[in-house]
């Protein structure tokens, strides 16, 4: 059995898809220390700069003492929330949350992860159907292989796809979910909420929208394109996550009160897993109320994202989306590794995307902009990336290195 495992490896190796982890350290700001070297980070999911903020974390800091040391700071929950891990302060975050969406529920979940393979399965039986966009994330179609619900995939964005399947089908079941990312998380493009919505009530089904890579970047409090696009009330499971700009941990949706209530009782993933810890809990109801003050920053990346996608495209570079997440295709697996190599000797940290998390031939690079950048961090990258990758497409039949 050992020997087929390494194949395997091997065979990664070769292929130009073996992955392997490797620790950053000394961050400050939007810049790390890898192996040594300083790089500018553009592979982080920290997109207001909050992970690398160290004043913001003394602030938080400073209201540690005594009195609240266990309750507020304290490193471990010690047990599910069904047992002896539930706490006021996840009570009181999950309030914050539904008051800020003006909607009735807010259920947290360890992750978004947890979230989506825990919502689906606990909702819906063998009489429900799901509809998803074919590139949602993989743990939603984890969440869809643990469900008894069938389930089918719709072209990416394809609406229009969409609405005939909702015709040929929904008659046929009891339920039918609609799920979708709103901004997808390798193209950095956006779902047209509207359009779902739409679809959702003329069909009479549920909406379900992942807003992993949203919130904290759109509306005027940061809660996601939902509220951007003025959909939120219309959306019946909205979910949303800590561990990116929010810089933590952890995960919840908005819903109606008697899916949170149904949730409690039927999600597995929320049922059979320790509970957040308070230090956790406490910074995440921090971090929330602080980020919807950050207008500002969250205009600043938007423009910095416009400015970078436009020189790599003045520079005949292919790219798309419209978020701060900005897709580079370069296609070839080994080529992509051999490319992410060179950017971090001129600085940059990048690290090649392959499948099977993107679709076969699309391997990429991922530029992911926080609002702890500035235009000077960023001026060099178009010009470099051309005269690597155009140095790169010369000598593709060569070896090179398949870190």
């Amino acid at each position: 059995m050992s020997a087929d495992y390494k194949e395997e490896l091997a065979r990664l190796q070769e292929s130009g898809r073996l992955r392997q982890l490797r620790p950053l350290a000394g961050r400050q700001g939007s810049h790390v220390q890898c192996q040594g070297q300083e790089l500018l980070n553009l592979t982080s999911n920290d997109y207001l700069g909050l992970a690398g903020d160290a004043s913001l974390l003394r602030r938080f800091y400073e209201g540690m003492d005594a009195g609240n040391l266990l309750e507020g700071y304290g490193l471990g929950a010690a047990s599910s929330r069904l047992l002896a891990g539930d706490t006021d302060l996840a009570h009181q975050l999950e309030q914050d949350l539904a008051l800020a969406y003006g909607r009735p529920a807010a259920l947290l979940f360890n992750s978004g992860y947890h979230a989506n393979i825990g919502i689906l399965p606990a909702l819906l039986s063998k009489n429900d159907l799901i509809l998803s966009d074919k590139l949602n994330h993989a743990s939603i179609h984890d969440g869809m292989q643990l469900c008894r619900a069938a389930h089918k995939r719709f072209a990416h964005c394809d609406y229009n796809q969409l609405e005939r399947l909702l015709a040929t089908y929904r008659h046929h079941y009891e339920r039918v979910v609609i799920v979708s990312e709103s901004v997808f998380s390798m193209d950095g493009d956006v779902a047209d909420l509207a359009r779902l919505v739409q679809l959702k009530k003329e069909f009479d089904a549920l909406l379900y929208v992942d807003e992993a890579h949203a919130v904290g970047l759109y509306g005027e409090c940061g809660l996601g394109k939902a509220e951007e696009q003025g959909v939120v009330a219309d959306i019946d499971l909205l979910m949303g996550t800590f561990g990116k700009a929010f810089a933590s941990i952890g995960a919840f949706v908005i819903c109606g009160q008697d899916i949170h209530d149904y949730l409690i009782n039927h999600s597995r993933s929320l049922i059979f897993t320790t509970a957040l810890p308070p230090v956790v809990l406490n910074w995440n109801r921090f971090v929330f109320h602080h980020q919807q003050t950050m207008g500002e920053q969250r205009r600043h990346l938007a423009a910095l994202s416009l400015q970078l996608r436009q020189a790599l495209q003045q520079h005949g570079l292919p790219t798309g989306g419209d978020t701060n997440i900005i897709p580079l295709i370069i296609g070839a697996d080994r080529q992509a590794v051999r490319l992410a190599a060179k950017l971090q000797d001129h600085g940059f940290l990048i690290f090649p995307v392959r499948p099977p998390a993107v679709p076969e031939g699309t391997a990429r690079f991922r530029l992911s902009l926080t609002a702890d950048m500035s235009w000077p961090d960023l001026q060099g990258l178009p010009e470099i990336f051309a005269r690597e990758l155009a140095v790169s497409s010369r000598g593709r039949t060569g070896g090179g290195d398949t870190r």
